[in-house]
């Protein structure tokens, strides 16, 4: 007899005590688990007045630039804006330790195993990690215990042999048709498959998402922190500022230059400018 006449017909309390339980429990727990890691999350702290006046000044600089195009400043107004910001940052006015001290040494980057922020960040990562593996384990661990060699549904549509260890994991029968799903496959389908689902409950920026589950946990907990430990040389980024607005001066254009002519034309009060 082919292997391509033979049938299994499973008992239906398969359905209602394996199949149905194990998708109910990964969903339940993808659930618990998104809000359990919101509640480990810790406020964001709040940075000192300092620190927010250095970093807005260089984005004001960086607004200021990126209009210089068409800019809705005059030119006397946006060369003093770009002069002032220029002068300030070479003098270190907007620095959140005040102006560098010719005899200071330079300053070391920051390490994050001893800034209490970056500890904190790794801390918080760690933690989110914790709660998105421990679970796993736990419910791989119950269906290898409870339900290992179960085959719990057939797919509706024809594959290759290449899914074959894909789909019947712990089920190792060479003449069964690769559509049978066996219980282990079935928790990894769900796995993978429930994030749209989660997607759709809980949002997109969901924790339930079990792709994260795939990172180590320390790349998870450098991924999480806030990044301290990276923390830019404002002092250096105001200097090379200074050469950026220099050149966008040359670039300034002032969008309602004639802008009353253009507007006669427009409406022709004025004859068109010859092409």
């Amino acid at each position: 007899m082919s292997s391509s006449t033979v049938s299994l017909y499973l008992d239906p309390q398969i359905r209602d005590w394996v199949l149905f339980p194990i998708t109910v429990v990964m969903i339940l727990v993808g659930i618990l688990r998104h809000y359990i890691v919101l509640l480990l999350q810790s406020a964001p702290k709040k940075l000192p007045r300092n620190a927010i006046r250095e970093q807005r000044a260089l984005i004001r600089s960086q607004i200021l630039r990126a209009t210089s195009a068409n800019s809705p400043l005059p030119p006397t107004y946006y060369k003093a804006i770009s002069q002032y910001l220029s002068h300030a940052f070479a003098e270190g006015t907007y620095l959140k330790d005040g102006p560098p001290k010719a005899d200071a040494p330079a300053s070391a980057p920051p390490n994050p195993l001893t800034d209490p922020a970056a500890m904190d960040g790794m801390m918080a990562g760690m933690k989110t990690q914790m709660v998105m593996m421990v679970p796993q384990m736990v419910i791989m661990g119950w269906i290898n215990f409870f339900f290992q060699g179960f085959v719990l549904i057939k797919l509706p549509f024809p594959l290759t042999l290449g899914f074959k260890s894909m789909l019947q994991r712990g089920v190792e029968t060479p003449d069964m048709d690769v559509r049978w799903v066996s219980s282990l496959s079935w928790y990894f389908l769900n796995f993978f498959g429930l994030n749209g689902l989660y997607r759709l409950i809980l949002g997109g920026e969901n924790s339930a998402d079990s792709s994260r589950d795939m990172t180590t946990p320390f790349a998870a907990a450098a991924a999480a922190a806030p990044q301290p430990g990276q923390a830019q040389d404002y002092n250096k980024l105001f200097k090379a500022e200074r050469d950026n607005l220099e050149f966008s001066e040359g670039l300034h254009s002032w969008i309602a230059k004639d802008v009353d002519a253009r507007i006669l034309r427009k409406y022709g009060r004025l004859p068109a400018e010859a092409k």
